[in-house]
């Protein structure tokens, strides 16, 4: 099949770590995953819910059973201003979910359709020569809401997924138009050349939540501290539809969302299989065995390079 990608975005990926494709989904497109997960909100029972919060600080990642264990399910995670101090939802629950997640790419047919029976997605993975057999894993709806959308800061997404060697990709589409008032993404070009990944987000154990494990010592990890993450960053508004690529060294954050206005997207992330990539029981989200990581290339296919 003809690529997709041309030499230039290839390239481009390659130089900045990231890389915008423009109507990667047409409107039409954008439009039923946009739809659909505005449906999963109105089947969302407060009621029945813990009421788990998402958060990104390093100090107070979520950690319960029911993030844990939301990789082959479809959750319902909230933003941190959305609960009151007498545990309550203080909104309508359309606008107090921060994320939907994290099993859409398997259980949901329009985003299956997106991620696991896309040709279009399967060439970019085979022109972008990242992946030699690819899974996907970790999808969702990320809602950032009107005034209250969290801000998320400068962070590399291999420290949250991490393989050895690091083989992390994300893939976010933009379900609605994402601007600077609202939290479009920034990116640090080139920081994934220079970026060590320095820790990994994993399960402490048994009713223990999350942390992060250092992969460096404290005395490298100030070092590179001070090193690391210079530089100015770069705004990358979006129309619905655009997908961007993001490299899993590269560093990137989000602003609050001060509008009035919701940025939903959608995104997942892939690595490389265990024959090419360690992907160990240390990492929070784990397969099962009736939904494991689901390969993005046909049956027999690897992308040899």
């Amino acid at each position: 099949m003809p690529g997709y990608l041309s030499t230039d975005q290839v390239k481009q990926f390659n130089r900045d770590g990231y890389l915008v494709i423009p109507a990667f989904l047409s409107e039409d497109e954008a439009r039923v995953l946009l739809d659909r997960a505005k449906a999963l909100l109105d089947e969302f029972d407060p009621a029945t819910h813990p009421l788990t919060k998402f958060t990104t600080g390093d100090d107070d990642h979520v950690g319960d059973e029911y993030f844990l264990d939301s990789g082959d399910k479809i959750r319902y995670f909230l933003e941190t201003d959305a609960v009151g101090k007498d545990g309550k939802l203080n909104r309508e629950k359309q606008k107090a979910v921060n994320k939907i997640g994290h099993g859409l790419h398997e259980l949901d047919p329009a985003f299956r359709k997106v991620t696991l029976e896309n040709e279009r997605l399967r060439q970019v993975v085979r022109d972008l020569k990242f992946h030699h057999d690819p899974v996907a894993l970790q999808s969702m709806v990320i809602t950032k809401q009107p005034e209250i959308g969290g801000e998320v800061p400068e962070h590399n997404d291999s420290t949250f997924l991490y393989t050895d060697p690091p083989t992390a990709l994300g893939f976010w589409i933009a379900l609605e138009q994402c601007t600077e008032s609202n939290g479009a993404l920034s990116f640090l070009p080139g920081s994934h050349k220079t970026t060590v990944i320095t820790k990994r987000f994993v399960r402490l154990g048994p009713g223990k939540g999350t942390g992060f494990e250092p992969l460096v010592s404290p005395e490298e990890e100030k070092r590179l501290a001070e090193t690391q993450g210079k530089g100015e960053y770069v705004l990358e508004t979006c129309n619905p539809g655009d997908l961007v690529l993001i490299h899993g060294s590269v560093l990137h954050k989000s602003e609050r969302n001060t509008s009035l206005k919701t940025r939903f997207a959608y995104t997942f992330h892939m690595v490389d299989s265990q024959e090419y990539a360690t992907y160990d029981e240390k990492n929070w989200l784990q397969p099962t065995p009736l939904v494991p990581f689901s390969k993005v290339l046909p049956p027999g296919e690897t992308n040899v390079y």
